[in-house]
């Protein structure tokens, strides 16, 4: 029950879809020559559809060459929208993530990752060190987290920002080991940029950065889903069966 497929439910503008023929961009822990790791992440933004909890999250990636490895965690956090035009800041005139309203960590048993949701010749990017390689791997992945506890509840007709970093040890240096990359959509562009920053995402003062396509300098958006819980619709269900067992017992 925790995969989403193309026409399953949604609470968002619209499920931004996968592009198997866009990017990779990397959004994970990097050690530089100097011994500091970076630790990248990524933030795209989505309007919420209908007021409720943000229990159930499914985000599309891929690992660079295809050398797949085992991801050791993931760290989501939600933020307020700052609005194109609004920061204090002339040079930052773009959308980008603002108050930090939620944030988990979830372990590797806290998420279903489908190995295979579709191929292509994808990109890999990583926008800091300006790494582009296209083609360089074909195949993407899903990773489901679902029936997340104490979810952030969303207001209907409200932008917010979802923010990703993935975790994976050991820390290689430079570029050695295994990278995973957040995938691209081909859905239609929502609103704005979707940005990038290294470090941790903990405060507000955060440098954000617009993420484009490094050839054509095109917005990107990213490839994730925020869904009903399928919880709920199962609860429903089993609640039917039992009303029907009733009935069928009380007519004997």
């Amino acid at each position: 029950f925790a995969d989403w497929f193309e026409g399953d439910g949604h609470k968002m503008h619209y499920p931004q879809l996968p592009d198997p023929e866009g990017w990779d961009v990397f959004a994970g822990p990097m050690l530089l020559a100097d011994g500091k790791i970076v630790q990248k992440t990524l933030a795209d933004d989505w309007k919420c559809s209908e007021t409720g909890a943000v229990s159930d999250v499914h985000i599309w990636g891929s690992w660079k060459h295809d050398d797949v490895a085992m991801l050791d965690g993931l760290h989501l956090s939600i933020h307020e929208d700052v609005p194109a035009g609004t920061d204090p800041d002339p040079d930052i005139y773009y959308s980008h993530p603002g108050k930090l309203l939620w944030d988990r960590d979830f372990a590797a048993d806290e998420m279903v990752i489908l190995d295979s949701y579709g191929e292509g010749d994808q990109g890999w990017y990583n926008p800091n060190t300006q790494e582009v390689l296209r083609p360089d791997h074909k195949i993407f992945h899903q990773i489901n987290i679902t029936n997340i506890r104490e979810p952030f509840v969303q207001k209907e007709g409200t932008i917010y920002w979802l923010d990703v970093t993935v975790f994976i040890e050991p820390v290689q240096p430079g570029a050695d080991g295994p990278q995973w990359g957040w995938k691209t959509s081909r859905s239609e562009h929502f609103n704005d940029d979707a940005v990038w920053t290294d470090g941790p995402v903990s405060g507000n003062q955060i440098l954000w950065q617009r993420l484009q396509d490094p050839f054509t300098g095109e917005s990107l958006d990213l490839a994730f889903v925020i869904t009903p819980e399928p919880a709920g619709g199962l609860l429903v269900l089993l609640g039917m069966s039992c009303l029907a067992l009733a009935g069928w017992r009380a007519r004997r």
